[in-house]
């Protein structure tokens, strides 16, 4: 007989069909003469049905084993659904646990957990139907990003997690090192000497791979990173993680403009990928985690992204009949509450923000015209606020120079970087999702925490 998923025998099987399905048991429920479970593989949201009659074989001591958790092989025959739900149903003919589990100490039973209980068992809260949605859905995103780069000629790289430099230039890194931290070897003045070290210079876990990206992109003229990066930010709140995933496009002969349509085409590609394949994921999170799941689709997917200035928007957000906590002035950065309030309640739609202030963005965005400003634009979201950061890079050698001396570094670190203006320099733009806070976004899921596997925060390195 032929395995099949469950996903695939709830959408297509048909009645006197022969099959096996595995999985893990979610309910048993045992009446005179036969017993119901639901199994479920993962594949869908939905369990199957099996019916187990007396007259199978070991049928007391198949259903002793047989618990809420136990793994299960089933063979049967398909049969039409007397019950509501379902169309079709399987009646067991032969039935092999593989594992079972205790009923008195299986943690997860048939009622509602707690979101803080399920990461204190980070190792079984995928098999609830919650963590079975975002993980599904969590998947079609990568699938859907994956997909709209490929259709257009992207090359995939993959950049390095050890890196000498911080790109975001905030200093929150974690240091990596072979060194024996109950010896560390000093120069005459106290300080570390790297050069006992395994790379011979301060090295760390990287914060984003646009620096690379850049490089590939003046070869390959398209190209989009999509990995682990990391913040040693000690933060707790629903926002951040210190292992997170981004994606980083980066295009060469590309200018701002260019840079907000594709970032804007981008979302869209997702968000119409994902309510295509995970509809009944969707609908779950709509009916008990955020009614407005669908609705914020929608708006993605059927909208225009608003487009402004930073100075407009702060214009617009000092007219604002709006008591916010954190200071609206021309030259401070824009909070979440700024944010949400243009893009939630002032546009009602996705917001690009550009143009921003010099001194508070990267050294490596494109200084503009009046020098006050820079080629950088954010993508704010209703109900998250800021979900793409990107801008055009500074293609001029001069000027990057200078950007680099402007913030405390040294032009001689990112002797490579600068070859690339140099060498064949280009006008180039990209821009950085962060890959949990989308999924967090699309779901509506409250805590960042739970859109990731195996969440890393501070003092939480778990599973």
């Amino acid at each position: 007989m032929v395995k099949q998923r469950i996903t695939e025998v709830l959408r297509n099987g048909q009645p006197d069909e022969s099959l096996v399905v595995q999985g893990w048991v979610r309910t048993k429920r045992e009446l005179k003469g036969f017993a119901f479970i639901e199994v479920n593989d993962g594949s869908s949201l939905a369990s199957l049905q099996v019916v187990i009659n007396e007259d199978l074989p070991d049928y007391d001591s198949i259903l002793k084993q047989i618990n809420t958790g136990a793994s299960v092989e089933i063979a049967g025959v398909l049969v039409a659904s007397q019950g509501k739900g379902q169309r079709v149903e399987l009646k067991a003919n032969q039935v092999t646990v593989y594992g079972g589990a205790d009923p008195d100490t299986y943690p997860l039973q048939k009622k509602r957990h707690s979101f803080e209980f399920l990461r204190s068992i980070g190792h079984l809260r995928s098999r609830t139907n919650s963590f079975g949605a975002v993980f599904r859905v969590r998947n079609a995103c990568a699938t859907a990003i994956h997909q709209f780069f490929q259709e257009r000629g992207f090359l995939w790289i993959h950049t390095p997690i050890i890196t000498a430099n911080d790109c975001e230039g905030a200093g929150e890194l974690f240091s990596v090192t072979s060194l024996d931290l109950k010896d560390v070897p000093r120069k005459e003045t106290k300080a570390v000497d790297y050069s006992k070290d395994f790379f011979g210079k301060p090295t760390y876990l990287t914060v984003s791979g646009q620096l690379q990206a850049e490089v590939m992109a003046t070869a390959f003229t398209n190209v989009y990173t999509f990995g682990p990066t990391f913040r040693a930010e000690n933060s707790n709140t629903s926002r951040h993680l210190a292992e997170f995933w981004m994606v980083e496009p980066e295009m060469a002969f590309c200018d701002l403009k260019g840079d907000m349509d594709l970032a804007e085409a981008f979302l869209k590609h997702i968000f119409k990928y994902v309510m295509k394949t995970c509809a009944e994921d969707m609908e779950f999170f709509n009916q008990r985690i955020d009614n407005t799941v669908i609705a914020t689709a929608d708006n993605i997917i059927n909208n225009e992204f608003e487009r402004v200035t930073y100075t407009e928007a702060i214009k617009l957000l000092e007219k604002a009949d709006v008591k916010f906590d954190y200071p609206v002035s021309w030259g401070l950065d824009l909070q979440s509450e700024h944010e949400r309030y243009l893009a939630e309640h002032l546009f009602k739609k996705p917001t690009i923000v550009t143009n921003y202030p010099v001194q508070i963005k990267a050294f490596y965005m494109r200084l503009d015209d009046d020098e006050k400003t820079v080629a950088a634009m954010d993508i704010l979201a209703p109900k998250i606020g800021e979900i793409i950061g990107g801008s055009q890079r500074e293609e001029r050698l001069e000027i990057l120079e200078r950007r680099i001396l402007a913030q405390g570094m040294k032009p001689e670190d990112l002797w490579w970087y600068l070859d690339l203006r140099r060498f064949g320099t280009v006008p180039h733009a990209g821009f950085g999702l962060g890959f949990e806070r989308l999924v967090q976004f699309m779901t509506g899921m409250g805590n960042i925490r739970d859109v990731i596997p195996f969440p890393r925060t501070p003092e939480s390195a778990e599973f």
